[in-house]
């Protein structure tokens, strides 16, 4: 059982950064993907980005790619989400998630993941 708590959401206006964290309670750095999804009102839920086991490999959906890092340190049991040059439409919930690494990869969609956060909420406004 992996239990993960979001951190780091909130408020900013466009332009601005946001740092997000998620802390596992156990050691992933061998077992598990690790994914950032969001999910705005009225919306499904989206892949923001992954990042394998060792941080080795990652992947941002096109809408995110060069604003937002994806970085994991097993040592510490966390997953980061550096998200820059912010815009409205980022506005959204945030979710960490966990995916065995049986899966292909990467994982793209919500039902490859097996564990999930509460969520943080990130607001841009304009």
């Amino acid at each position: 059982q992996v239990q993960l708590v979001e951190s780091g959401g909130g408020s900013v206006p466009s332009g601005g950064s946001l740092r997000l964290s998620c802390q596992a309670s156990v050691y992933t750095g061998t077992s598990y993907y690790m994914g950032w999804f969001r999910q705005a009102p009225g919306k499904e839920r989206e892949v923001v980005s992954c990042i394998s086991a060792r941080g080795a490999s990652t992947y941002y959906a096109d809408s995110v790619k060069g604003r937002f890092t994806i970085v994991r340190d097993n040592a510490k049991n966390t997953l980061y989400l550096q998200m820059s040059s912010l815009r409205p439409e980022d506005t959204a919930m945030y979710y960490c998630a966990a995916a065995g690494l049986g899966g292909v990869w990467p994982p793209l969609r919500p039902s490859a993941y097996n564990y999930w956060g509460q969520g943080t909420q990130v607001t841009v406004s304009l």
